[in-house]
């Protein structure tokens, strides 16, 4: 991977991040309930001195050193995503000035279409080849474990598990929060299947390999 592919990736990742962070509003707009992750966020702010946020922090950390642990590399796309994700959501979340969803059906297509967009957006950035996001990169490290398994199951077992224990905590769960849980992993199955994509067989550079490669070469 040369110097000018490294920067196109950057670039990929920064749109994947953006398509990925408009599906997460979309989700959130819908208004019929938290997603897992945040379920579990929210629960572990109940029984502990942490906020919301502070949680949400805290987890990623967490998720992050178990990523590790299953040996899955850390690179730039990580880092980009942990800058970006949550700003760009807040941007489209700040830009909305629509009314929110009062119809459940309407509701439950608009997750759907968030859903379409996080899985179109996961698509752009992991063909980067730079690693991806804490939670991303859980879900790929579980799917080579469980490598019978098309990644959307993989998908659905990961979210239900997370929304599972953050239900024991306390945390709010609504029609929304079901949808997300067990559409999730059928429409990122639909996109990948249409995409031809299985995010299983790339192999990532880490931030190490890539700064390597960035590296001036010496003249002879």
């Amino acid at each position: 991977m040369g110097r000018k592919k490294i920067i196109i990736g950057w670039a990929r990742i920064v749109f994947g991040l953006l398509v990925f962070a408009l599906g997460v509003h979309l989700t959130i707009r819908a208004d019929l309930g938290l997603a897992p992750w945040d379920c579990f966020g929210m629960g572990i702010s109940y029984h502990t001195p942490l906020n919301y946020g502070l949680s949400m922090t805290v987890m990623g950390v967490v998720i992050l050193i178990i990523d590790v642990l299953l040996k899955e590399k850390i690179g730039f796309g990580t880092i980009i995503d942990a800058l970006l994700t949550g700003n760009f959501v807040q941007l489209f979340n700040d830009m909305d000035h629509l009314p929110k969803t009062r119809n459940v059906f309407a509701g439950i297509l608009i997750i759907i279409a968030g859903l379409a967009l996080m899985a179109l957006g996961q698509y752009f950035y992991m063909l980067s080849a730079q690693c991806c996001g804490p939670k991303d990169a859980l879900l790929v490290g579980l799917g080579k474990r469980f490598s019978r398994l098309p990644i959307g199951a993989v998908q659905i077992l990961l979210w239900g598990t997370v929304l599972l224990i953050g239900r024991l905590l306390g945390g709010p769960v609504g029609i929304g929060t079901l949808v997300s849980t067990f559409g999730s992993g059928i429409v990122m199955q639909i996109v990948y299947s249409l995409l031809k994509f299985e995010p299983r067989s790339i192999e990532h550079q880490s931030v190490i390999d890539t700064c390597k490669q960035l590296k001036p070469k010496e003249k002879m």
